[in-house]
């Protein structure tokens, strides 16, 4: 029992730390503000759209106090689905924490009592989001980015008019895809790396002892 729940833990420590590290990792956003020619597109400057957009990272940090400030327009629905996003992303860090704490405490324990076998569960388990998520997306991206905002939100106040909310403007859904991409791919390289160290530990357990 032990082993499952500490498996779990460190599954959702691994997605969790996948998720927050992509939405924090503002290089992502600058590569793409020239790749996909988002300057161009919206009819703002380089430098109004990285401003927004690191307003919006900070502003979506679980230390962050206070309202969102834009210097682009930003109306009331808006407002509040952006307040709705970042209950969302504190909710993910708290988890990610919660996880990490409880995944380091347990796996201690269990290495203290050479026993490994909670990296492989680990690793096998964390399969699962990324093949669900890298299957919906395969099929049809537009569908399973609106799924995903149908499931998260109770209303459609991500629906945003860029007349009223022109931060849609430099937030293309191809940015959304690289992030999707950007945590699948961590998720992958996390569970390899879990797979790796319960394979290392086994050998080395089994390997005969020089006297």
């Amino acid at each position: 029992m032990k082993r499952i729940l500490l498996s779990f833990f460190l599954t959702i420590f691994l997605i969790s730390a996948a998720a927050v590290f992509t939405l924090n990792f503002r290089p992502l956003y600058y590569h793409d503000i020239s790749s996909l020619e988002i300057a161009e597109i919206s009819g703002y400057s380089k430098h109004t759209i990285r401003e927004n957009y690191d307003a919006l990272i900070d502003y979506n940090n679980i230390f962050h106090r206070g309202s969102l400030k834009l210097t682009l327009p930003m109306s009331e629905e808006g407002r509040i689905h952006f307040e709705d996003v970042k209950k969302i992303f504190d909710s993910l860090q708290i988890l990610c924490l919660i996880s990490m704490i409880v995944s380091i405490f347990f796996g201690r324990r269990s290495l203290k009592q050479k026993k490994w076998k909670f990296f492989r569960d680990a690793s096998i388990l964390s399969l699962l989001l990324p093949t669900i998520a890298g299957a919906l997306i395969a099929a049809n991206w537009d569908k399973a980015f609106v799924l995903f905002h149908e499931v998260m939100f109770s209303n459609d106040y991500w629906l945003f008019d860029e007349r009223t909310d022109p931060i849609i403007k430099i937030l293309p859904d191809e940015f959304f895809l690289h992030c999707a991409l950007c945590i699948i791919v961590l998720i992958l390289l996390g569970s390899l790396c879990l797979a790796l160290i319960y394979q290392f530990r086994r050998k080395l357990s089994q390997s005969p002892r020089i006297r």
